[in-house]
Parts: structure tokens; sequence; C-alpha cells
């Protein structure tokens, strides 16, 4: 029987835990805060997912493609789209449940889907439907040793450069080693790293950054998708696309819809253009959000359909039913992460990588709305199927199975930074160009002002000399030390690392395509239609495995 360590509890972690433990494996779950807390909780739109006689597995598939523009990997998102109906009925097994209307499961149509396929629970708040059935069921499970208010500080490698379990500060402010057969990494996304995001404050990268420093190869960093509509009051909470999906419009400020000018599919457009296209309008208005006219809806759908947006306006004294709301753009979600196979297997023996952490491939550089949650669950349940199985040696990361997918391209996928650009370094030092620490004691840093300077130069709009504006400013920061025992301190310390590393792959990437768009190369590059790894000597800062807690 194995011991799994799995951490972070979203979709992904609580997943995998119950499916190891159901495995027969002994499992320790450890959480940063309270077990239900995770960018899961906060998922509005909904599952997307090829569950109606009027849809297709390949047809999810193409419109996964498309919004990949070009930087997907075909055998994942064929392993997502055909896999993904059988786990969103599991998630019905094990207790969500998603809305009804009268000819079945209800469904929505979300920006860049040729059909409606994304079903929702509680309206808008699928998210805290998932998590909350997900969490009784852990619950539920003897095999599962809960530690809330743990974090991740470093994951432990033995001699032979395999995972053997992870440092963590416990709610006691002491640090320990828990020591496990194969570690399951689901810590989630950084949204952190920017002034404006819809994540929540826990989402400062961390499973990211200790995988890199490990000696995981990272990959599509550069690839940051910022969410169209997010209202544009205090704590930015988001507005589902599934509004927009409903027939609500998008307006400048003199009441002017802009969109049909911008794109065929107008505000159903793929995120990044949506998103690019409100920020010029914000420009043109002085930085004055735009409007979300959702007011032909009537006020019926709209409390019924989108209970948490409702609440959210009427907390900031807006009445969305008779009046255009204000929205901007915020960080939503990171394409990039830890470099995964289909297996969810990462180039480091005994780790896996599930969720917004992981690079598995599927989104390319945009990811479709509401396919998020749905990659979390099918591999989560691939990478538990995995476990026991001999970690490939050799190529990268092979097929387990040579029959089951046809995975062979994986072996070329890893490509040194430097491949892609040697000049857009703009002469700073190498080690700062991918992200390491300068040798500089330098200033300490300071989280707001890394969110701020992130959000002006690596956000919606990007050149050249912004980011080497902010990679000489990330330069000067020194980060807190490992062996602190404050949590903001350790997430301060994930925050740099994984800032310089976005900055610097944003660097190379000469050319503008899904997500990330520089106005000095405002089009794409057919040669840069490639994905680009990031690896990091694991000799810089090896974790002790001695004094480890067996989990």
């Amino acid at each position: 029987m194995a011991a799994i360590l799995v951490i972070g509890s979203g979709l992904g972690g609580l997943l995998a835990a119950v499916r190891a433990a159901d495995a027969g494996h002994r499992v320790v779950l450890v959480t940063k805060s309270v077990l239900p807390e995770s960018n899961t909780r906060y998922a509005q739109g909904g599952i997307a997912a090829a569950l109606f006689r009027d849809d297709s597995v390949d047809a999810h598939e193409l419109d996964t493609l498309r919004a990949g523009a070009g930087l997907c990997d075909p055998a994942a998102v064929r392993v997502l789209c055909e896999e993904g109906p059988a786990r969103v009925r599991d998630l019905i097994r094990f207790g969500v449940d998603f809305d009804r209307d009268e000819s079945g499961v209800a469904r929505g149509l979300e920006a860049a889907h040729s059909r409606s396929r994304v079903v929702h629970a509680g309206g808008d708040a699928t998210g805290a439907a998932v998590e909350a059935a997900l969490v009784a069921t852990v619950r539920r499970r003897a095999a599962i040793d809960v530690q809330e208010h743990t974090m991740l500080v470093d994951l432990l490698v033995d001699d032979d450069g395999a995972v053997s379990g992870a440092r963590v500060l416990g709610p006691d402010g002491v640090q320990r080693s828990l020591e496990a057969d194969a570690v399951i990494l689901a810590t989630g996304g950084a949204g952190a790293l920017f002034t404006h995001t819809t994540n929540p404050s826990v989402a400062t990268g961390d499973g990211v950054a200790a995988a890199w420093r490990a000696g995981a190869s990272v990959a599509d960093l550069e690839f940051y998708q910022f969410h169209p509509t997010a209202l544009a009051v205090p704590g930015t909470p988001l507005v589902s696309e599934a509004v927009r999906g409903e027939g609500a419009v998008l307006r400048n400020q003199l009441g002017e819809r802009f969109m049909l000018a911008e794109h065929p599919d107008a505000e159903l457009a793929p995120r990044d253009v949506v998103a690019r296209a409100i920020a010029r309008q914000m420009e043109r208005q002085g930085g004055a959000p735009v409007l979300l006219d959702a007011t032909a809806l009537g006020r019926e759908l709209l409390e019924t359909r989108f209970p948490t947006i409702t609440a959210a306006c009427r907390a900031a004294k807006l009445d969305w039913a008779v009046q255009a709301i204000p929205v901007a753009p915020a960080a939503h979600y990171s394409m990039g992460g830890v470099e995964t196979d289909a297996w969810a297997r990462t180039t480091l023996p005994g780790l896996f990588a599930v969720g917004e952490v992981a690079r598995t491939g599927a989104h390319g550089a945009n990811r479709l709305a509401s396919n998020s949650l749905l990659e979390a669950a099918v591999f989560a349940d691939r990478a538990v199927r995995a476990l026991g199985q001999p970690w490939p040696t050799g190529a990268f990361l092979p097929p387990m199975d040579p029959q089951a997918d046809n995975e062979t391209h994986w072996a070329n996928r890893l490509h040194p930074l430097v491949e892609i650009s040697t000049s857009s370094m703009h002469g700073l030092p190498s080690e700062t160009a991918i992200g390491l620490p300068s040798g500089d004691p330098g200033t300490p840093i300071d989280r707001s002002t890394l969110r701020q300077l992130l959000w002006d130069f690596v956000g919606v709009h990007r050149s050249g000399a912004g980011l080497a504006h902010a990679a000489a400013a990330l330069a000067e920061w020194t980060a807190p030390s490992a062996t602190s025992v404050s949590v903001a301190a350790l997430e301060d310390r994930n925050l740099l690392g994984l800032g310089r590393l976005l900055v610097a792959a944003a660097l190379a990437r000469e050319e503008s395509r899904g997500a990330h768009y520089r106005s000095d190369f405002p089009h794409p590059r057919p040669e840069l239609a490639r994905s680009v790894s990031q690896a990091h000597s694991p000799s810089l800062e090896l974790v002790p495995t001695q004094e480890a807690i067996a989990c």
C-alpha cells in the first residue's frame, strides 16, 4: 500500500485524493488554507463536455484546438474531450447536482464553443457545488488524512533525482518533512502575481515554483489568460462568460457596441480577443471600464441563472437588471505550468501535476471557456491510474502503454528557452533571464509593487521594452529565505521566482499568439508555434530529506 501525498484541495486535488484512497492507497492531503478554499470554489461558468446528442467529442476537440491558437497538444486535447463526459458523470455520482431543465441537464453556450455544451450548477456557482460535493466525499474517506493550514515549502528530492515527499509549513509555524511514494501536485494558479485578478488570495503559484526549484520542467508560462469581464469594483468579482452566452453585450461609455467591429463572433469571440478589445476601449476612455449590458435578459433570468453575480452587483450597489454594469479584464488562468505528459507525469520521477498547476498541452495558448474544471478532473483520474507504474526513462515521458495513446511526439517537446530567442534578453544576465536569483542581495520584495509591475508590463498588452523593464526591476529584488516560518514570506518567494520566469518567457516569445500579445511583434510567427520549456538545475535548492515524517 503506497503513501500518496496530494498537495492542494481544488477539484484536481480532491478528486485525486478520493481516487487514490478508493484504489487502496494511504493518502495525506495538505492544503494551505481550509479544505474548501481553492480556485475551484470560485469557478462560475461550468464544465464543458460532449454530453448531448447534438454534440460530439470531435466537435469539442475542434473548438479546443481553435481556441488554443496553434499551440495545443492534439493528443492531450483528445484525452480531455474523450474522457471528459465520464468524469462529469463521476462528479454527478459524487453528489454534484447540475442544474436541470425540461430536457434534462441544463446547458449553456460560452465563447468560442460551436454549440451549447457547458453544464452548470447553482446557476453560476458550479465551482462551489463541485467543491462542496468533493469536500464531503473526502471527509467520508477514512484513508485520507487531511492537513489544513499546511503550506508547501519545497519538494523533497532523493539522491536518484526522484521526488520523495515535500517540506511543509504547518499551522504550528514549524517546517517539517512528509515522505511519500508519490506526490500529486494540485496547487492551482498564480493570480496573485497581478493587481487585478479573479483568483482568491491563496493563488500564489506555490506548486509551479516548488516544482521548478526541484528540477521539473515548466512550460508556456507566458500564456496567462485575462478574463474579459470582471466587475470593476474592489475585489474584481468574476462576471461569467455565460452572461454573454445568454445574450448580454459589451458597450463603450457612449453606449455603443464595439465587439461587432472586432470579431465575427462579437461578444462570443475567444477570451484573448475580447480582453484586448476591452483594454483598447478603456485606453480610449481614459481608463474607464466598459459596460456589460444584460438588461435585455430580464430580472428573473438574471437572478435565477446568475445568483452569485447578482449578489456581487447588489453588494456594489448596482442593479444589473436595469443598468449596464462596469467591467474590465482581470488575470484569471495560467495555461502554462509544470510540464506533464498525458498521464500527468512530470519530468521528475514520482511527481504528478494536475489542474492549473500543470501544463498538459490541452489549452495551448488560450484556454477554451469551461475546459479548466474538466482538465482537472480528467488528469487527476489519469494520475491515480498511473500510480505504481514504472517511471519512464530515456525519451521524455513516453506512453505507459503503446496502445493507449499516440504520444511519441512528447519526446520532442523539451526546448531550452534560448531556442526561441537570445536577442530578446536585452543584455540581462543569463541567470536573471531564466528566472534565477541574481546573486545580489538587492531589495526585499514588496508584493504590491511586484503585482503592479506585472499588471502594467506583463498584462493584456505587452512590449519588449516593458518586459525588459519588468525583468530588470525583478532582478533587483531578493526573495525571503526558504527557512522562513511566515506563509506570506514563502508566498513572496514563490511569486518573485515565478514572476521572473513569466517575464523571461514573454521576452523570449517574439510574436503574438493567443493570450500573449506584444505590440512590437503583433502577429503570430509560424516557426514559433511550439512550446518552450524552462528547466532548472535542482542543485541550487535541493531540500534535505532527513528527519522526514512518513505519511
